[in-house]
């Protein structure tokens, strides 16, 4: 592709991807929906200028988002919260699998009279769409929720369920050579090989990088770590069969106890975005609106049986293993599509002639329709549940939001020897705090003290995002680089207005620009210790100490004019 019309293709596709995006989610039906609808304005079974005919490329290299949306996720998810998740994981996950699959398999087989067929199908599209759902969860503030859990748990079992389905297909095919295949237990063998080194990886040779390039100040070379223990982490978990996504959120479970973890989090956040918007622009460009004109009562009608027979199976099985009403429609709706694993496994069915092009295309149809729904599906299934909610509990209609804590916490920022002090302070007292830092050695000490110190820059707004600052109750900084605190508090209060910011200044100057930019309050630390030496000596002089602090007071409050003068000389 020539530079002139890669430009204009860049142009084409940002323009179409930002109207639709702000379009749909000013009608409130999310931003998925606007890129899926992009990618099929932009796409080559479109009448109007396309951006690429490539479209199976763009979708691989997009599929990238994918493995950095699980990585994110894995860095939320301690191994104890997973742990806890065994009874959807492993109960739930595969009775889904199972029983959807099964359902759909009859549905199909009374169509084809071909079992391979059918069976090839139903567990195919008994899977959802691990992007789609993350990403619409993600965008609701809902993944913490009691039903968000149980629906990542199911989309993690369908991960696991890659590698019995890959291995289905050449069992289906009349014309693949299965004696070339790799025997199971030489599989098994390599799969334990590549879990132990990926646990080595993250649990020892990536932390010991980390630390030493944040101790030497090295930004630019603690991102590129942290992608190549990404991407080596999906790649090994390729190589051994299963999916590269379920290895990047085995490498961000490893890294999630970290003192980095918020710091990967930032950085990683803006290149997830980026690369999911375009997978889902991708998938959109994927969907043929001629072949879906030519046969649209079959396409509808495929696509709205697998709709129903999820709904159908998922929502009992919910119910039995104890949600909701509310939650179990919520978590039965988010899951009611294809996943795009399907493009993969037909794709691989059509090369081993285990289905023909009639077939492949109506199936890509069906999966890319559902997709496409799936806005629409999961807005219809939180309507009908707060409906529910509001018939049994007005109260319980909330989604959870913040951590499972549920505290609301103060964020430190620098964990100097002032930060250290409010630390102690915060902790003597039994109040929840963060303090960030981005010395790895202050981070170091403040962790082996016992107190909540994670690397990470205050000024970062991607990092304050990632921390979900919205939630803080209050932001003391004790950065004693003037310049980035003024920057600090003037990100904070136009980002967070409503959240107070107590600021440590040098003097009575950076006080008042720190005030001007924002703080609520600005203490000069100079300033402050000179009150504290001139009460000290007063008490010893013999003034009382009810005068003394009197006086301290009425200095702070008429904004130190006592001492100001003598500040400004010395």
């Amino acid at each position: 592709m020539h530079l002139d019309s890669f430009i204009v293709s860049a142009l084409l596709l940002l323009a179409v991807t930002a109207v639709a995006v702000a379009l749909f989610r000013h009608i409130g039906l999310g931003s998925v929906l606007g890129l899926l609808v992009a990618g099929i304005v932009v796409g080559p079974h479109s009448p109007g200028p396309n951006v690429t005919a490539h479209v199976d490329d763009v979708r691989h290299f997009t599929e990238l988002g994918v493995v950095l949306l699980l990585f994110v996720i894995g860095l939320e998810m301690k191994p104890s919260r997973l742990w806890s998740l065994r009874r959807e994981l492993f109960g739930l996950g595969s009775l889904q699998i199972l029983l959807t699959g099964g359902v759909i398999a009859l549905y199909v087989y009374m169509g084809t009279a071909q079992w391979s067929t059918a069976i090839l199908f139903g567990l195919t599209l008994a899977l959802s769409s691990t992007a789609f759902v993350m990403q619409l969860l993600a965008e609701r503030g809902e993944l913490a929720s009691r039903y968000g859990s149980g629906t990542f748990a199911i989309l993690l079992m369908q991960d696991l369920a890659v590698v019995p389905l890959l291995a289905l297909v050449p069992l289906l095919s009349q014309t693949a050579a299965i004696a070339h295949g790799i025997p199971l237990w030489e599989q098994l063998l390599i799969l334990a090989g590549m879990f132990a080194v990926l646990i080595l990886f993250g649990t020892r040779v990536v932390p010991y990088a980390l630390d030493w390039l944040a101790r030497h100040d090295n930004r630019e070379a603690f991102l590129l770590v942290v992608l190549l223990a990404v991407f080596f982490a999906a790649w090994a978990m390729h190589q051994s069969g299963l999916s590269m996504a379920l290895g990047a959120f085995i490498m961000g479970m490893l890294l999630s106890g970290s003192r980095f973890n918020l710091q990967i989090l930032a950085m990683v956040e803006p290149y997830k975005g980026l690369l999911m918007s375009l997978f889902f622009v991708a998938v959109g460009m994927s969907i043929d609106l001629g072949k879906l004109a030519d046969q649209p009562l079959e396409f509808l009608g495929h696509t709205l049986a697998l709709i129903v027979i999820k709904l159908m199976v998922l929502l009992p099985l919910a119910l039995v293993f104890g949600y909701r009403k509310a939650d179990a429609v919520r978590m039965t709706f988010i899951l009611a599509q294809a996943g795009e694993f399907g493009f993969v496994l037909f794709g691989s069915a059509l090369v081993l002639e285990v289905i023909d092009e009639s077939v492949f295309v109506m199936a890509v149809g069906v999966i890319s329709l559902s997709m496409l729904l799936t806005p629409l599906m999961v807005r219809l299934g939180h309507l009908l549940a707060q409906h529910m909610e509001a018939q049994v509990d007005t109260s319980s209609t909330a989604p959870l939001s913040l951590p499972e804590t549920g505290e609301r916490l103060v964020l430190i920022g620098g964990y100097g020897r002032m930060g250290h002090t409010i630390a102690t302070l915060l902790q003597s007292s039994g109040i929840p705090f963060l303090a960030l830092d981005t010395d790895a050695a202050r981070v170091a000490e403040g962790r082996s003290a016992g107190q909540t110190v994670v690397y990470g820059d205050i000024s970062d707004p991607a990092l304050l995002a990632a921390l979900h600052a919205q939630r803080l109750n209050l932001i003391v900084l004790t950065i004693d680089n003037a310049r980035i605190a003024l920057r600090t508090v003037s990100l904070l209060r136009d980002t967070y207005p409503g959240i107070p910011i107590i600021a440590r200044a040098r003097d009575l100057e950076a006080s008042a620009r720190l005030l001007e930019a924002g703080a609520t309050e600005a203490y000069p630390e100079a300033i402050e210790a000179s009150l504290r030496l001139g009460a000290t000596a007063l008490q010893m002089a013999g003034a009382t100490a009810d005068n003394v602090d009197l006086m301290i007071q009425g200095v702070r409050a008429k904004d130190y004019e006592l001492v100001r003068d003598g500040e400004q000389t010395s």
